[in-house]
Parts: structure tokens; C-alpha cells; sequence
């Protein structure tokens, strides 16, 4: 039996397929800075939790996203919380590894 011929596909269009090229190496990832990165006090006994669930759920995102390790994530967030001019501080590793969900 014989295997199919393999069809060769020819670029008519460069200017087109070079931009579609140069876009799959874009993003753009940004803070709000309306949202709630730190938790509020709920008025139980204990410590009260440091950052919102919003926020380890954007850590845990960006770390499944680009298969960081949690240390990873940690340093990766803080670098793009500080070119967004925020003033936040970003969870540690230990309190991701605290709050992930398997």
C-alpha cells in the first residue's frame, strides 16, 4: 500500500503571512488596578488571609499558562506588577502552594 504524496503548500501572500508570524509572539498581560489583590477582613478568629482569592487565582493562571514553577511565578508576577506602576506585592510561593486546589 502506497502512503499518500504530501501536498506542498505555497506562500502567495508574505506580507500577510509575516504579520500573522510576528503577532503569535505578542502579549499583553496588565493589572486592573480596581481589583482587590488584597483579602478583606472577614472578623473570624485567626489570622485573616493576605491576598484575595482573585489574586492567587491569577498567579495560579499565569503559572499553569507558561508551566512555571511556583518560585517562578512568584518573581514573573512581581516583574509585571512593578511595569504596571502598582504597588502590590506578590504572594509568595509557599502561600500559592498553600492555596492552589489540586
Amino acid at each position: 500500500m502506497k502512503k499518500p504524496a504530501h501536498k506542498i503548500y505555497r506562500t502567495t501572500n508574505w506580507p500577510a503571512y509575516n504579520r500573522a508570524l510576528m503577532s503569535r509572539g505578542n502579549i499583553a498581560i496588565w493589572f486592573d488596578p480596581a481589583t482587590q489583590w488584597y483579602a478583606l477582613s472577614i472578623g473570624k478568629q485567626g489570622r485573616n488571609q493576605t491576598y484575595s482569592d482573585a489574586a492567587i487565582q491569577c498567579c495560579l493562571m499565569i503559572k499553569s499558562l507558561f508551566r512555571l514553577s511556583l518560585r517562578m511565578v512568584t518573581g514573573f508576577v512581581q516583574s509585571l506588577i512593578k511595569l504596571c506602576g502598582l504597588n502590590w506585592i506578590a504572594p509568595d510561593y509557599t502561600t500559592l502552594c498553600r492555596r492552589q486546589k489540586h
